[in-house]
This record gives structure tokens, C-alpha cells and sequence, in this order.
């Protein structure tokens, strides 16, 4: 609600100071020039997505998510300790981990919201330990491909649209072990 807020009052602020300045032809240029390229970008983004999704939905149907999911248990089970009896929210977190890896955010968000659910059925106010390291994995997580960064980069007529790669590995590298370590020190201040 409060991000309506700002962004609305953002947009109504600049077409305020526009008009008021003289300059509301190019106000309204603008305006449509905007709001057709969000469509030419959303469109280009579109098959990136369809692509990453649908190789998402193989890799669960042909048993491949099976396999990330028990290569990823190990590392898992030693961030999430408080749920990892849990086969159901355990598999959650990896497919959730799965679609992160591969930078595909919006596939991962429905799998987060999905483990979220299950780590707390009784929807307490209160955030256990472990949803609050499922909130800071899912926000800082690490993209070994990240697909939607380099559709937006093809869509805007980049020849090497893969070429951050190492940036990006180094980047999310640090975000998750910074984000990680403040989540167990936290923890343990808390509970202290």
C-alpha cells in the first residue's frame, strides 16, 4: 500500500511540475512512449519466462527437481535445522532455491509463498527462525543463471546479454553470505 502511495504521488508530482512548467505536450510524449516500451519489454521478457518455466516444470516432471532437491538437502538442512524433518516444506524450499538459481524470481516467488505456508500452518504473528531465513535466501539468492537481468539486456539490443555473469555470481555470492550471517547472529541475539 505504501509503495502505491509513493509511486502514485511520484507520477503525479512530474506531471504537476511539467504542466505547471510549459511542458505538458511533452509530458503526454513522454507518457506514451513509456508506456509502450513497459509493453515491447514485458513482451520480450515474456519468452525468456515461458522458456525458464516450462524447463522448470521438465526438470519436476522428469525427476530432475528430485535430484537438485537431495544435492541441495545437505546445505539446507544446516540452514533450516527447525524444519528439516519436514519433507513437504523441505521440497518447497528447493524448488524455491531451484528457481532462484536459475534467476527466475517470478517462478521462485509462488514456490517461497508455497514454503512459507507450510513452515507456519498456524499463521501465527510471530516469524519462526526459519521463515526468516527463507525470506532473506529467497531475497539475496544466488543466480547461476540469471535469466530475466539478461532478457532485459537482449531486449535492450545487447549483443552479450550473459556477459555479467561474473559480476552477478559476486554479487550474490556476498548478498547471500552477508544476509545469511545476520540471520543466524539475529537468531542468536534474539533469542539471548
Amino acid at each position: 500500500m505504501a509503495m502505491t502511495v509513493i509511486w502514485t504521488g511520484m507520477v503525479v508530482i512530474s506531471v504537476l511540475f511539467g504542466l505547471s512548467c510549459g511542458r505538458g505536450p511533452e509530458v503526454a510524449a513522454a507518457a506514451m512512449e513509456g508506456t509502450s516500451a513497459a509493453v515491447e519489454l514485458c513482451l520480450s521478457i515474456a519468452g525468456m519466462m515461458c522458456l525458464w518455466s516450462g524447463v522448470m516444470e521438465i526438470m519436476r516432471q522428469s525427476g530432475l527437481a528430485a535430484g537438485l532437491s537431495r544435492l541441495l538437502g545437505p546445505v539446507l538442512r544446516r540452514l533450516f535445522p527447525q524444519v528439516a524433518a519436514d519433507h513437504d516444506v523441505m521440497d518447497s524450499i528447493s524448488a524455491n532455491v531451484s528457481a532462484n538459481l536459475l534467476g527466475l524470481g517470478n517462478a521462485a516467488t509462488p514456490l517461497g509463498l508455497e514454503a512459507a505456508r507450510r513452515m507456519s500452518p498456524d499463521r501465527s504473528d510471530t516469524a519462526s527462525d526459519a521463515l526468516c531465513m527463507l525470506v532473506v535466501c529467497n531475497t539475496a539468492s544466488i543466480q547461476l543463471i540469471p535469466t530475466t537481468v539478461a532478457s532485459v539486456r537482449a531486449a535492450a539490443g545487447c549483443a552479450a546479454p550473459f556477459d555479467i555473469l561474473p559480476a552477478v555470481w559476486l554479487a550474490s555470492g556476498v548478498s547471500i553470505a552477508v544476509g545469511v550471517a545476520a540471520c543466524k547472529l539475529m537468531a542468536r541475539l534474539w533469542r539471548s
